[in-house]
């Protein structure tokens, strides 16, 4: 029986398409194997050609890549100061990515656009750009998402889904913080006890 077995075992007939795989019991079953010819890798990568790459035009300049976009609105977003509206410029700058960008571009220009400015967030304490609309009221949007619905932004600067923020944001670990593992704190700032 063991010789059996073992002959059984042994037997292991492979092709292109097909794999014939043993059993610890003896038994054979066939497999398909998942062929990849250059048809199937257009279909899997026309999910991501759908997005437009190449130069795109947004307010006065001419963008060739989505980080160099990103850097620019960035810049303009730490570099400018809050509370204060932006110069022309940068204002037809903003309503183009806007225009271009935003999935609900009338809502956020509601009844007209006044100003952009650069504010900090109430709710996540950061920079962020606001509309403030004709009538006084005034709204945030993301140029990191309106640049990567223009052009797709590479992965690791890609927007995060808000899965986090749903769970009570990003934070892993519990507990009071703390430092680096001394477990008593500052304290007074004198010397270490014995």
């Amino acid at each position: 029986m063991a010789e059996e077995q073992s002959a059984a075992e042994t037997t292991v007939v492979q092709t292109p398409s097909q794999e014939t795989v043993e059993s610890k019991t003896g038994g054979k079953r066939a497999r398909e194997e998942e062929t990849v010819t250059p048809e199937t890798k257009k279909t899997k990568v026309d999910e991501k050609e759908v997005r437009k790459t190449g130069p795109v035009d947004v307010g006065y300049k001419k963008f060739d890549e989505s980080v160099e976009m990103f850097d620019y609105f960035y810049k303009l977003l730490h570099y400018w100061p809050p509370n204060l509206n932006v110069n022309k410029y940068e204002h037809t700058m903003l309503l183009d990515l806007l225009k271009k960008g935003h999935l609900e571009a009338e809502k956020k220009m509601g009844t007209g656009i006044n100003a952009f400015q650069v504010r900090y967030h109430p709710q996540w304490k950061s920079r962020c750009f606001f509309v403030v609309r004709v009538d006084g009221s005034a709204d945030d949007f993301s140029f990191r998402k309106c640049v990567d619905h223009i052009l797709p932004l590479p992965e690791n600067m890609a927007v995060k889904s808000d899965v986090n923020k749903a769970l009570g944001g990003g934070h892993t670990s519990g507990g009071r913080g703390g430092g680096r593992g001394n477990w008593r704190g500052r304290g007074r700032g004198g010397k270490p006890r014995n």
